[in-house]
């Protein structure tokens, strides 16, 4: 579990997408676009309607090993605001079971900005916790130590003579942008000019067995 220091507090990342903050035993982890691929199916494009249920399984494994009692969201945790109606026997039960062990709380991305109540958990906007912001998309102008994620970041370099891309966590001065965590989700390279709107001067951060690889990225 590689230390990651932020906004005064120690957290681990787990499952490489993920964060874990012991103060609070909690799991942190943003855009899980849950139901994507029914999203999909609807309007004619056919993908494996298996995405929710990998998704859930990977979180509810990373919860077990780290003996989470907290799981927090970061916003875009259904592909849109209907997606619980569509989500597989399965999916639903685990969901379920998972809100049902866990102090559950969802914050609503641009995705699901309208997330149902029935879902189940607490539903929020944004909220402070122990001194750090928790919100969906990054504030520019917000001046406290804040996580978020929207973006998909992932870093992109050459190893080898070939080009590979991973996952990253973006971290500026205040600011640390969470990979998406959902099995159907793309990414942004972390060089992208709306990231660096977002950050301002900061760097890539991609999880290498027990390490963090450290990659400057320019403004």
């Amino acid at each position: 579990m590689p230390p990651l220091f932020f906004g005064g507090h120690e957290f681990g990342v787990v499952g490489g997408r993920a964060l874990f903050w012991p103060l609070r035993r909690a799991l942190i982890v943003a855009d899980l676009h849950l139901e994507k691929a029914s999203w999909f199916a609807v309007r004619g494009q056919m993908l494996p309607p298996h995405d929710s249920l990998a998704t859930l399984e990977a979180l509810a494994a990373l919860a077990e090993e780290t003996g989470s009692t907290e799981i927090w969201c970061l916003g875009d945790n259904f592909h849109d605001d209907r997606g619980i109606e569509r989500m597989t026997r399965p999916a639903r039960e685990l969901l379920h079971f998972l809100i049902g062990k866990h102090d559950w709380y969802w914050i609503v991305g641009n995705h699901d900005e309208h997330l149902p109540n029935e879902v189940g958990g607490t539903i929020l906007e944004e909220i402070l916790v122990d001194g750090v912001m928790l919100r969906h998309r990054a504030d520019p102008g917000e001046p406290r130590p804040e996580m978020s994620g929207h973006f998909h970041p992932k870093h992109r370099a050459q190893a080898r003579g070939r080009a590979v891309s991973r996952p990253c966590f973006v971290a500026g001065q205040s600011k640390l942008i969470l990979p998406a965590f959902g099995a159907l989700t793309g990414g942004l390279d972390s060089r992208h000019r709306e990231l660096a709107i977002a950050c301002g001067q900061a760097a890539a951060l991609v999880p290498a067995g027990n390490r963090l690889l450290r990659f400057p990225l320019g403004v």
